[in-house]
């Protein structure tokens, strides 16, 4: 299969996803998943694994890759970081702007593709960070662990918690769970599909392209880089109810009712 490195090859592709994920800005806003409300009201976006693993971040700068609309940057900031978002939607940057001055923050947000983040951003920071349904949207993680490890000041750490790629080799499109995806797959996977996973009744028509990364891809391409893995962890409970046929547990995450495998993997990577 062809080795994807240079972005122009990719820009249809990103053309594409950013028109999507600029609808769904509007869409996620008034979900009860982001519940906007309470989030303005001071509830935190951030999940137990993140919080667990960042910890007292008070005084430390902060980058967030791939913030959609700047809740969890939002959250970050509250908590004393100081920080940077950067989102290839801008629509979500106006909101995530928009949010900021709303609530008295002092937060920073960038619009760009996030491969792109060292043409924009020049500061290293103490902490990068991403999230939940990140890397599926690249093509090519070596110059995504290149830019994160530009972006880190010596000593500070990258934090990636993120569905397990095993997840990604089902198709979910219209309620089934069908095994269609190789667990690395290069080449590009095109869905179509009504609805988004946080407003599943929504009629907009989510058109996206993705790319499978297996663990040792991710792993591989952050060592090349240059950073030290400090730990690789996964897990069987998702904080989202976003795949079919999960069941809430009493800590309010979420399972399968068969688990036969991870739903979220996380690692930690220092900067020597």
């Amino acid at each position: 299969m062809q080795n994807y490195t240079r972005m122009e090859e990719h820009t249809n592709f990103f053309e594409v996803n950013k028109d999507t994920w600029n609808k769904k800005v509007a869409i996620h806003a008034q979900s009860e998943m982001y519940d906007m409300e309470a989030f303005k009201a001071g509830k935190t976006s951030l999940m137990p694994f993140e919080l667990d693993a960042l910890g007292n971040v008070k005084g430390k700068s902060l980058l967030h890759l791939q913030c959609h609309f700047g809740q969890d940057t939002l959250s970050w900031s509250r908590m004393g970081a100081r920080c940077v978002g950067v989102d290839l939607s801008d629509e979500g940057i106006k909101l995530a702007q928009k949010l900021n001055q709303e609530l008295g923050l002092h937060a920073e947000f960038i619009c760009c593709n996030v491969l792109d983040t060292s043409n924009y951003i020049k500061d290293t920071f103490d902490i990068v960070y991403t999230s939940y349904g990140v890397i599926g949207w690249l093509p090519d993680l070596k110059p995504w662990a290149k830019m994160i490890y530009e972006r880190l000041e010596p000593g500070g750490f990258f934090y990636i918690i993120e569905f397990h790629p095993i997840l990604w080799m089902f198709d979910y499109v219209d309620g089934k769970t069908e095994m269609k995806y190789h667990y690395n797959q290069d080449k590009v996977i095109y869905e179509e599909y009504e609805g988004t996973y946080a407003d599943q009744s929504s009629k907009m028509v989510s058109k996206e392209y993705g790319w499978n990364h297996g663990l040792s891809e991710v792993v591989n391409a952050l060592i090349e880089a240059g950073l030290k893995i400090d730990y690789l962890n996964e897990y069987d409970e998702s904080p989202y109810d976003v795949f079919p046929y999960l069941v809430k547990q009493s800590n309010g995450l979420y399972k399968m009712k068969d688990q036969l495998f991870p739903m979220l993997f996380e690692i930690k990577a220092t900067k020597k």
